[in-house]
């Protein structure tokens, strides 16, 4: 059994003081829009504490609120989270003997963007030095969740309005540099966008529950991005 190096676990605690930071501003606003939409301060948290994922519980929010059913939050979550599967199965390959089973569904629940950027730059990573590095950024969005739904419930409603849009904003700035730069994100984006529109303004759409909006929005997007957009295969030549 490898022995416990407590040198790793502050290194990884270290690496993620950058990312809990980010992520109490972040869960600050998410606290808020919980709050403004209906839920309570305590639901807002459980919700932060056991899921770790803010466009999935962005997407979800609306979805509780408007009294979905648990196939249509599911299946939106699904989606939305997918790409952590994808993230997992890269991580693992970086994992060294120390990570066990049991160690690996620990740190799969909070593999992040952030965390799994950190992470998967390392040549070989410890289960002390991925304990370190999920929990300040656990501790971080749980706790600017909470910090912003107990804020939510006891500010002026117009402050409460205007800092629930923060987290739109959020994603608006992770969006629109890539999309600027790369046409094919511009396109998924800009797809995405008008099917959302067709779904609020065309009566015969806007009845859809929000939750299979998502879903529906989400796939016809990435889908026909790949069509018109696949991506080009090249072949490596051997020489002999």
């Amino acid at each position: 059994m490898a022995s416990y190096n407590s040198a790793l676990f502050s290194q990884g605690i270290k690496d993620g003081i950058s990312i809990c930071i980010g992520y109490f501003s972040v869960a600050f606003a998410f606290g808020i829009f919980t709050v403004a939409g209906g839920l309570s301060p305590l639901e807002a948290i459980l919700i932060s504490a056991t899921n770790v994922t803010s466009a999935g519980q962005l997407a979800a929010v609306p979805i509780i609120l408007s009294g979905g059913t648990l196939f249509e939050l599911a299946a939106a979550q699904f989606i939305i989270n997918l790409r952590y599967a994808l993230m997992s199965i890269l991580l693992s390959q970086k994992l060294d003997e120390s990570v066990r089973l049991p160690h690996r569904f620990l740190i799969a629940f909070v593999n992040t963007d952030e965390v799994f950027a950190v992470a998967s730059s390392k040549e070989s990573v410890s289960r002390q030095y991925m304990f370190g590095l999920i929990l300040t950024p656990f501790l971080g969005w749980t706790a600017g969740t909470a910090v912003g739904a107990f804020a939510g419930s006891i500010l002026p409603a117009m402050v409460i309005t205007a800092l629930g849009i923060a987290i739109y904003g959020m994603f608006i700035a992770i969006v629109v540099p890539p999309a600027k730069e790369n046409r094919h994100i511009l396109f998924c984006v800009a797809l995405a966008v008008a099917l959302s529109c067709l779904f609020k303004f065309v009566p015969l759409l806007s009845g859809v529950q929000t939750g299979f909006v998502i879903i529906i929005c989400s796939v016809i997007a990435a889908a026909l991005t790949a069509a018109v957009f696949p991506i080009e295969v090249k072949e490596e030549s051997h020489e002999f």
